[in-house]
Order: C-alpha cells, then structure tokens, then sequence
C-alpha cells in the first residue's frame, strides 16, 4: 500500500512538473535539454524549468556514474590454441563532453565491445599459449590505451581494464594438467632416487666404519691376549724355577681348552665345531695355538 502511495505520487509529482514547466535531474546524472529538435543546454543535476510551450524539451538522461561491460573473446594463440579472453572494460560518460556522449554514439557498449575485439585479436595470436598467460597486464594496458584514445572523441572515459580469466579449450586444459603432473612425477622420482642413493651411501660407509672399529677391536683384543699370555708366562717362568716357557704356554692352553668345553657344555643354544680332545690331540692343538702366536707376536 505504502509502494502504492508513493508510486502515486511520483505520477502525480511528475505531471504536475510537466504541466509547470519543472523537470527534476537525478544526482549522477545529466539531462540533454532541446530546443526546436536542437541542442541547447546540459542541465546538471537538481530542478531546472523547460517552458515546452516555447519548444524546450529533454531529449533524454545521460549518467555519469562508472559502468562495466564484460566482453568475452575467442581467439587463437601462435601455438594454434583457441582460447576464450574475457576483459572487464571499466568506462563512464564526462560531465564537460555529455553533448558528445550523448549524440555521437547510438551504442555505446557495441563500440567498445569492437575495439576489444580488435586489440585482443591483434595482440595475443603473436604469443604463445604460456606467454599469453604472463603477460596478462600487457593485452589490458593495450585495450585501455586504444579505447582510451577511441572512446575520448566520444566523451567517455576508460576508468579500467581488466583481463579477468584466459581461459583455453578443455582438451587443452586436461593436456596441461597431465603434462604438469607428469613433469611433477618425474621430479618426485628423481628425488626419491636421489634420497635412496644417499641413503646407501650412507649405509656403506656406516658399515665401512663399524668394520674397520670391529677390526682394531679384534686385532686390539689379540694384542691384549698376547701380551698378557706373555707376561703370564714371563711372571710365572721366574716364580717357578726349572719350568720352561714351552711347558707354561701349554698349560695355559690346556686350562683355555678347558674352560671353552665348560661354556660350550653348559649353553643350550651354542653352536660348536667338535676337535679332537684326547691327550694327544690336546698337545697338537697346544702346538699349533702356540706356533700360530707366536707367529703373530714375531709379524707384529
């Protein structure tokens, strides 16, 4: 109802204004004042009188405010790639030049669209696919420099231009997807080969070492055992007069023998390689320890 009533009297307002002669120009906007069919007068915005019956009238409103037109344009890359280039052309009609705006161009939206198309065809078949995605900037400071100076004879202003989306055809964009991925595959498994190669590399060199360490161990623990099997046999030679160093040596090796028997025996899970132990057996193993000692004591 309150729509209604005021519906009512805008009518009513509006009326009564052409009857007095009073016509209202909304802000952000300019009206074209006639005379006789004529250009006279721009009226800015607010209350202005137009006397029709001395041939004043309004051809019609013109806004000032900034406008956008989205155009989308196919065109093909110097790859042969057809893509889809939408540009946002951001434009509004002068205040000074609304005479100009307002006669001289009877679609103002179909221009622009024209030159769009021209710039954009013009500019991106000298480029490839990937180039025309970085240079993105370049085809819209190309658009706004042509309109700009195409659509100022006209009286509009080119406030932006933007190249929004650059979008090729879906095969082409599947295409690019697998090659991306696969390129990424390829990155992924040569890093993943890399890290194995360092990775044994590594390993080797860690076994490497804890061989060398477990060998001088070894070959320390020898030396150790040589050089108390010497002093044993040195400490007890001077203690007990009449024995001989060949006569201490095998009793150590017969107590040795003895005491790996003793360990094997009572280990449940040891493995074992069974020598002759008679007494016989015992001094030829006793002979062979000792030569294979001393042998070692003269290389070292």
């Amino acid at each position: 109802m309150i729509i209604l009533e005021s519906l009512s009297f805008q009518i009513f307002f509006r009326i009564m204004g052409n009857l007095l002669c009073l016509v209202q120009v909304d802000q952000s906007t300019v009206a074209i004042k006639e005379s006789f069919g004529k250009f006279d007068d721009v009226l800015e915005p607010g209350c202005h009188c137009v006397p029709w019956i001395f041939g004043k009238q309004l051809a019609g409103h013109l806004s000032l405010r900034v406008q956008q037109l989205d155009v989308k344009c196919e065109t093909k890359t110097k790859d042969n790639v057809f893509v889809n280039v939408v540009a946002s052309i951001q434009y509004r009609a002068l205040a000074d030049k609304a005479s100009d705006a307002f006669y001289k161009l009877s679609n103002t939206k179909s221009q622009i669209q024209a030159y769009v198309f021209d710039v954009i065809r013009a500019f991106v078949p000298k480029h490839n696919l990937d180039d025309t995605f970085e240079q993105k900037n370049e085809i819209a400071k190309a658009v706004e420099q042509e309109l700009e100076k195409a659509m100022s004879a006209y009286g509009y202003e080119i406030v932006q231009t933007l190249i929004v989306d650059i979008e090729p055809d879906e095969h082409v964009k599947k295409a690019m997807n697998e090659i991306n991925a696969a390129a990424r595959f390829r990155m992924a498994a040569t890093e993943k080969a890399e890290a194995e190669k360092i990775l044994q590399i590594k390993r080797a060199e860690g076994e490497a070492e804890s061989k060398y360490l477990s060998g001088l161990g070894i070959a320390r623990q020898r030396q150790a055992i040589v050089d108390g099997l010497r002093d044993s046999v040195l400490g007890f030679s001077v203690n007990v007069p009449g024995t001989t160093a060949k006569d201490v040596m095998d009793m150590v090796l017969v107590t040795q023998y003895f005491d790996t028997m003793k360990d094997i025996g009572a280990s449940s899970k040891s493995s074992a390689v069974f020598i002759p132990h008679g007494p016989g057996a015992v001094r030829e193993v006793a002979n062979q320890i000792r030569d294979g000692l001393l042998q070692g004591s003269a290389t070292t």
